[in-house]
């Protein structure tokens, strides 16, 4: 342990100095007055505007999946009938009978269409752990459609030099991960926190968020394509190599230089991308007629003109803080801190682990009355692994329980409430927030997508989800159903969490290693 222990110690800083991400989009003066087409009561989130760029849509647009089997057969079902494109950004894709059905899917797509073009995003250590892996799964697919094909993995640029060397598999992946989860097939989104393995297919309970908007669309399969620029390419030798607009591997010369051109890579995508939008809104109002609409503006001048019969405003995040960028996270602490009083908020995440600003927050600077719903030990993919793994489970209780503690010594208890979700034969692994505005029964708000609100979603990972905002009943009532069906198999937690027994070599670990789980 000691070895493990000199080679990641010195990667547990956490970053200290805010990205002058959010920021860098202020910069644009908002045009975007009415911004949820006159909504009195979303008037105290219409700061959202100011931070990330926004998609409006109707709620019949969205369509929540609730099990892991319908999530299968809609990446199935989507992928065999895809005529454009197909965009993949997951954490690995597994090697089992149904993840090889998935895979021939996409061969037949590939040969009944030459117009197709199928454009993967993995992350490089859980992507080529083992002799078969999510890598060769893909890799007869990158050799018989050439251009048609193009597999990425990414690679973070903490692993180099002696760690990349000693480290073996399953710990290089401690020091960060393409953790983002984006299923897309020509003008649809499918936002989940689940992976592309059999477990996700069947007994692993997560969220998936269905959305059918091109504008959207073109956000993330360019945001992904951004990504793959300083992601390692996949050729038919099967060989990784530096893409062909990429400027240095991660883990060889300057590592600031590799972060410096990734962060900038991001942060020119999302001020472009927001700029654009202000630029549609004063083309929609007659406002400004000098600038030359090229393809892209005038597909936002199109989305704002149809703004005024939306109801519903997708709001993407991101979080890559190995390269410096932190936006959801700051958007998310914003979101508890502005909880207006009698306001309520679910908090939902797989591995309780929130970072030490997140667990501030919640008990200093919210208002509102806070549900949080976890995975009990046995829910936890975790338990009964070997080796230092099978601790981890414990390690997530000890976490709480101090949380809670504290909240019992803020004399806050009473405000935020514990639940831990168990299934019999089912992990649970969903994540996300619902946000009830006061006096309503059900959600106008929710967040979705890969975070776990973690140190590592924080600071270690690439993460993305979105903010969700609507005033559609029956986009509201689906989301309320989601949420009720998660809790409806979980119990209230706190005397659980505080009487469980915590192995103390398992307390002595999450005082050093909490930063990487």
């Amino acid at each position: 342990m000691w070895y493990l222990r000199r080679f990641f110690t010195h990667f547990a800083e956490e970053i200290s100095t805010p990205t002058d991400f959010i920021s860098c989009l202020q910069q644009t003066p908002n045009k975007i007055q009415n911004s949820f087409g006159g909504s009195l009561n979303l008037e105290s989130l219409s700061w959202l505007h100011n931070v990330a760029p926004c998609f409006p849509l109707r709620g019949d647009q969205i369509q929540i999946i609730h099990e892991p089997n319908h999530f299968y057969e809609t990446l199935v079902q989507r992928s065999s009938v895809a005529r454009e494109r197909i965009v993949l950004a997951s954490l690995y894709l597994g090697t089992g009978h149904m993840e090889n059905a998935f895979v021939q899917t996409l061969r037949r797509s590939l040969q009944q269409q030459s117009s197709l073009r199928v454009n993967v995003l993995l992350d490089f250590t859980r992507g080529t752990r083992g002799d078969v892996n999510s890598k060769t799964m893909l890799l007869p697919l990158v050799r018989d459609f050439g251009e048609q094909m193009r597999l990425s993995l990414y690679h973070t640029p903490d692993l180099r030099g002696l760690t990349k060397r000693l480290a073996p598999p399953r710990w290089n992946e401690l020091l960060g991960l393409q953790h983002m989860k984006v299923y897309l097939f020509d003008d649809a989104v499918l936002i989940s926190g689940a992976n592309l393995s059999n477990d996700y297919f069947t007994n692993r309970q997560d969220r998936y968020i269905l959305i059918e908007d091109k504008p959207l669309a073109d956000f993330y399969a360019q945001f992904i394509s951004r990504v793959q620029e300083f992601s390692l390419a996949v050729n038919k030798n099967a060989q990784e190599e530096l893409h062909k607009d990429g400027k240095i591997l991660p883990y060889e010369g300057v590592k600031e230089e590799f972060i410096m051109h990734a962060k900038q890579r991001i942060t020119d995508f999302m001020q472009v991308t927001y700029v654009q939008q202000q630029k549609a809104v004063e083309e929609q109002k007659g406002l400004d007629n000098k600038y030359v609409l090229n393809y892209y503006l005038q597909a936002y001048i199109h989305v704002f003109t149809l703004s005024s019969g939306a109801d519903t405003w997708i709001f993407p995040l991101v979080e890559m803080g190995q390269i410096g960028i932190h936006h959801d996270s700051l958007v998310t602490r914003q979101l508890l801190s502005s909880s207006i009083e009698r306001s309520r908020l679910k908090l939902a995440t797989g591995y309780f682990n929130l970072t030490q600003e997140y667990m501030d927050t919640l008990a200093n600077n919210c208002l509102a009355q806070c549900s949080i719903l976890m995975a009990h030990p046995n829910a936890n993919g975790f338990q009964g692994a070997s080796g230092p793994a099978g601790g981890i489970p414990a390690a997530y209780t000890l976490i709480a329980k101090k949380f809670y503690e504290n909240l019992v010594h803020l004399k806050q208890s009473h405000r935020v409430n514990f639940f831990e979700y168990e299934k019999d034969g089912w992990t649970y692994h969903a994540k996300g927030l619902w946000y009830y505005l006061p006096g309503a029964s059900y959600p106008n708000v929710t967040l979705i997508g890969s975070s776990n609100f973690g140190e590592r979603s924080v600071n270690r990972d690439l993460e993305t989800q979105v903010c969700l905002v609507t005033n559609n009943d029956g986009l509201t009532a689906r989301l309320q159903a989601e949420a009720d069906r998660l809790f409806s198999s979980s119990s209230t937690a706190e005397n659980q969490i505080t009487s469980r027994p915590v192995p103390r070599w398992v307390q002595a670990v999450v005082r050093v290693f909490r930063n990487f789980f």
